[in-house]
């Protein structure tokens, strides 16, 4: 009992899609359509691309770009501003979760080490808010936007004219609060840099390409799976168990339950009439109460506005600390640091997140007619 709640504690949303992909299936029993409900190219994608970017971290690719910034920062409020833009710009390759499980740690000691730990509450809640909102211009910026633009068959061109101009108004929101930060002198004592291992960079870029290629529909997803599987097999073969198996059977479960849901006459009727015309509202809404990535897997299959999905689920990534999975992975990293107050934390999270909410639905409302 003491390991079933640990393991719910830990992997809540996976617990909760599994049941309720479960008790969809008692009013749906399975049949030969379920094999129809999977998408394997999300699933691929998804699974490569973890893997890539766990290679590209090993090899010190994220390690060398810190340090690189972060030895130019003159002040407290221009080291805030480098560990922001870092998780800003890197979570739209390396997804906005990844960003915060290698940039947050950095902030942390950087902060420590030039005697600034008091400015850290306020640079983590940033960076968590950069990397979900600088990994919305990309379709592998995070999960739900690699899903979207598969399921809606967005051209490139397509997506990038959804999503750009909220990237573009977001990044100015977040350089504006970081002058939030005290102007303090400092110089950063960085400390020894982990040795960027070359061969394996080369590798884990080339790779990080191959992906690239796939998400705009240049190389079919089978052939991508397959030579990164026979790459790495050669080349480092443990890599292959690095991906977050509990992220794919979230995305396994929600596919079933919306799948289910979808071949349910009134449940189909009821989503439908009140998604239409109010996509975006109830994205937004229902990111804030099962997090945006399951809210675009369940409201994907009945409204045909990918638009409006694709913008309630990116912005409704802010507010509530389960409105995006990296929030939570950001107060966690945060909360495991010396002498952290997660209540002043959350306080400073609720306030940020909220003021951002309400400022970009503003510009949504605005530039989206």
């Amino acid at each position: 009992m003491t390991g079933i709640k640990a393991f719910f504690r830990k992997e809540p949303v996976l617990v909760l899609s599994a049941l309720a992909a479960c008790v969809s299936c008692i009013f749906v029993p399975p049949d030969g359509a379920y094999p129809g409900y999977i998408d394997l190219r999300t699933l691929a994608l998804l699974y490569c691309l973890m893997l890539v970017v766990a290679g590209l971290r090993n090899a010190g690719a994220f390690d060398a770009l810190a340090y690189a910034l972060c030895a130019r920062a003159k002040s407290t409020r221009t080291m805030g501003l480098l560990l922001v833009l870092l998780a800003f710009f890197s979570s739209m390759l390396i997804t906005n979760d990844v960003a915060l499980l290698t940039f947050v740690p950095f902030a942390v000691i950087l902060l420590r080490m030039t005697g600034r730990k008091q400015d850290l509450i306020r640079v983590v809640v940033l960076q968590t808010a950069a990397a979900n909102l600088g990994s919305m211009l990309t379709p592998v910026g995070n999960p739900q936007n690699l899903f979207l633009y598969a399921h809606y068959g967005f051209s490139t061109g397509e997506f990038f004219q959804i999503t750009l101009p909220v990237w573009g108004i977001a990044l100015a929101l977040l350089a504006l609060l970081c002058l939030t930060l005290p102007r303090v002198s400092l110089r950063p004592m960085l400390g020894e840099r982990k040795q960027t291992d070359g061969k394996a960079l080369t590798v884990y870029l080339l790779l990080f390409a191959l992906c690239l290629l796939t998400v705009f529909r240049l190389v079919p997803w089978p052939v991508m799976l397959g030579l990164t599987a026979a790459v790495l097999l050669i080349f480092d073969r443990r890599m292959l168990l690095r991906a977050d198996g509990f992220l794919l059977l979230t995305f396994v479960a929600f596919f079933i339950f919306a799948g289910n849901l979808a071949r349910l006459p009134a449940v189909d009727r009821l989503l439908r009439g009140l998604l239409s015309g109010r996509e975006y509202w109830v994205s937004l809404l229902t990111s804030q109460v099962i997090s945006n990535v399951p809210a675009a897997l369940l409201l994907s299959g009945f409204t045909d506005s990918g638009r409006e999905l694709l913008l309630g689920t990116n912005i409704g990534g802010l507010g509530t600390p389960i409105a995006s999975l990296a929030s939570l992975i950001g107060l966690r990293l945060y909360s495991a640091s010396e002498d952290a107050r997660p209540g002043r934390y959350l306080l400073e999270f609720t306030v940020v997140n909220l003021l951002l909410l309400l400022l970009l639905t503003g510009a949504k409302l605005l530039l989206y007619r």
